[in-house]
């Protein structure tokens, strides 16, 4: 990260995506704790902690450092911070036998991320192949883009970005040919081997934006963890407690929505009610804030 680009005193501008129907949903009331498993930039967890005025009772979860440099101002008002994912962070407070009234999940890539070159999230701005959430781990873009086989890089993009597998082979093969000559250092650089390969007229949407989103959730292993994060969400609730996610995209709400309607087809033994028959649709609830668009919201509360 550029310290001249993001200095770590420096306020980030983020606008919370679908924060009035979050606030009206979770409905935090005076006292109640609160748990946010993707704090990011705080947005959301400002507006529901001044809601509960229990800052002391609220956890603040992010795997970038820094997301939890710009929350050191809720820190200091009493919040406990934990530098990890959500999933290890989600393991080690069941272990301390926590219980939180209100627990938000926001699965989304955050603006001041995709908006740094640096962090190289995004083939809008040409920089460095990273895409590291938590830049502690070895894994990157550059390390997966520049060793993985045909076979392996057809699979995730054809699973995660959800690519024809006719379409993910050939972005996969032509990556592989690419690197043959040197290894692809950057954005640009990924993103003009796909673009090569792209035939007809351009839509609206980039070519290699599905390749991008693959890429991404393989570095972060962002869809096993949610699969695994969802079940100890009964154990991190309590009683009458809500939980809200916020996905973007289809990926990522069939898991969230599964794991509710197992928990609705339970009968007696369910332990979670689906608060939002229909996810509130960012595109739709949002529409001034441009990173709403694809994003939707679930919310369910503990029996």
């Amino acid at each position: 990260m550029s310290t001249k680009e993001h200095p770590p005193h420096q306020y980030v501008q983020h606008i919370p995506v679908l924060l009035d129907d979050v606030v009206r949903l979770l409905n935090p009331q005076k006292g109640e704790s609160y748990l946010d498993l993707t704090a990011g930039y705080g947005g959301h967890a400002t507006a529901i902690i001044e809601q509960t005025g229990n800052a002391h009772g609220s956890v603040l979860v992010d795997r970038d450092d820094f997301a939890i440099a710009q929350l050191s101002p809720l820190e200091t008002r009493g919040a406990r911070l934990i530098h990890t994912d959500f999933l290890t962070a989600a393991s080690q407070l069941v272990k301390e036998g926590m219980r939180f009234d209100t627990i938000l999940i926001d699965l989304g890539v955050s603006s001041p991320q995709l908006d740094n070159s640096e962090r190289g999230f995004s083939f809008m701005r040409n920089g460095p192949l990273d895409m590291r959430m938590d830049r502690r781990q070895n894994k990157s873009a550059h390390t997966l883009v520049n060793t993985a086989s045909v076979d392996e890089l057809a699979k995730i993009i054809h699973e995660y970005g959800e690519e024809p597998y006719t379409v993910a082979r050939n972005y996969a093969s032509a990556i592989v040919q690419a690197r043959l000559t040197l290894p692809l250092e950057t954005t640009e650089d990924l993103a003009n081997v796909i673009s090569t390969l792209h035939r007809g007229r351009r839509g609206r949407t980039h070519p290699a934006t599905r390749t991008f989103q693959a890429i991404r959730i393989a570095v972060n292993d962002e869809l096993i963890q949610i699969e695994k994060l969802m079940p100890l969400l009964l154990q991190l609730l309590a009683t009458g407690g809500r939980v809200a996610i916020i996905s973007f995209h289809s990926l990522e709400d069939r898991i969230v929505k599964r794991f509710f309607k197992e928990q609705m087809a339970s009968g007696y033994e369910a332990e979670l009610t689906e608060l939002t028959k229909k996810p509130v649709d960012g595109s739709i609830s949002d529409v001034h804030n441009p990173r709403s668009r694809s994003a939707k919201l679930r919310v369910a509360v503990k029996k």
